[in-house]
């Protein structure tokens, strides 16, 4: 493979307004993005509802879609034969309540909506406020009937458990797991690459067409969980050291794996990085700044930067002080 078809480039995200968000993302992350509110960044996408766009190197300004149509080489051998990506990664400004929700999986998803992808996900949370919450699941095992009642009367809220947040958690999502981000969350979220979203319920908010947001019952519930979820524990992280870098891992299933990554060069360590002819792999910065080299090539990074990592990549030389969600499709 030609080396210039596997150079790393930066990418620029597509933005959602979404109601419930704030203004975070541009005031900590520098994404200069002209929306109010500014919800969701979609950070690393192929899909048609927020594709992101090269911002270095020979494709700038093209969109994901384009360059990985023009180079599917670019997914790696297992992603053979796909001109998409099989994730979605974004950050989330909850400064209110999220909708209640559940996504389908990959089976109820391709049957009933055109083909598509179900969704399941995973939450690493950058910053929270003091009494920052979440829902996760339901309290106990409830009938059918005993959800549509309790959504009619606006009392869902008694059957749903709630998980305190705190800056560092880690949640991950299955499908069919009913779900709720909670006002005050800073989120970094790895997902498939879907938009499927059910709404349970929405605090009877009225959207921009001056409308009850829509609510999705009967789907919800056909894909819906409704056996009592286990609180979620933190699962045991171990780092581990070499020289200007320390790495843990965050959660692995058939969908993605992503790590954590420390990168301390102040010493002149050198940290090396690639990804192999397996599949790509992204780099979103979530604190800190520095720079990558390859060849005679260096990009900057700054928070809330990502980097996209093609299959069997150029060995990439990283600087600087920065914490990284190492991701791999």
């Amino acid at each position: 493979m030609s080396s210039e078809f596997n150079k790393p480039f930066l990418l620029s995200p597509s933005a959602k307004d979404y109601l419930w968000g704030g203004q975070r993302l541009n005031t900590e992350f520098e994404k200069h993005i002209e929306l109010n509110p500014l919800a969701e960044t979609w950070e690393c996408s192929t899909h048609p509802d927020g594709p992101s766009f090269v911002a270095s190197g020979e494709n700038i300004g093209e969109s994901l879609v384009d360059v990985i149509k023009k180079h599917p080489e670019y997914l790696g051998e297992r992603h053979k034969g796909k001109s998409e990506l099989p994730i979605l990664i974004k950050f989330i400004d909850a400064k209110k309540d999220l909708s209640v929700q559940v996504h389908p999986d990959d089976e109820y998803a391709k049957e009933y909506e055109n083909g598509q992808l179900g969704k399941t996900e995973m939450w690493y949370v950058l910053d929270a406020s003091k009494d920052a919450k979440l829902v996760y699941g339901l309290r106990k095992r409830c009938r059918e009937a005993e959800v549509r009642k309790a959504i009619a009367e606006g009392k869902l809220g008694k059957y749903l458990q709630t998980v305190s947040v705190k800056k560092d958690d880690l949640f991950f999502i299955e499908s069919g797991t009913i779900h709720a981000i909670g006002a005050g969350c800073l989120i970094a979220e790895i997902q498939e690459n879907s938009n499927l979203t059910y709404r349970l319920y929405d605090y009877d908010r009225i959207g921009k067409d001056g409308k009850k947001r829509e609510l999705h019952v009967d789907k919800a519930l056909a894909v819906a969980n409704l056996n009592s979820s286990l609180e979620p524990k933190q699962p045991l992280r171990v780092l581990k050291y070499k020289p200007g870098v320390a790495c843990e891992l965050l959660s692995r299933c058939k969908y993605f794996e992503v790590y954590r990554m420390l990168v301390n060069t102040e010493r002149r360590q050198i940290v090396t990085y690639r990804a192999d002819e397996v599949s790509f792999r992204v780099l979103l910065c979530v604190s800190g700044c520095g720079s990558i080299s390859f060849g005679d090539e260096t990009l900057k990074f700054y928070k809330g930067d990502c980097i996209f990592v093609p299959a069997d990549s150029e060995t990439i030389t990283i600087h600087g002080q920065a914490q990284f969600l190492d991701v791999r499709g």
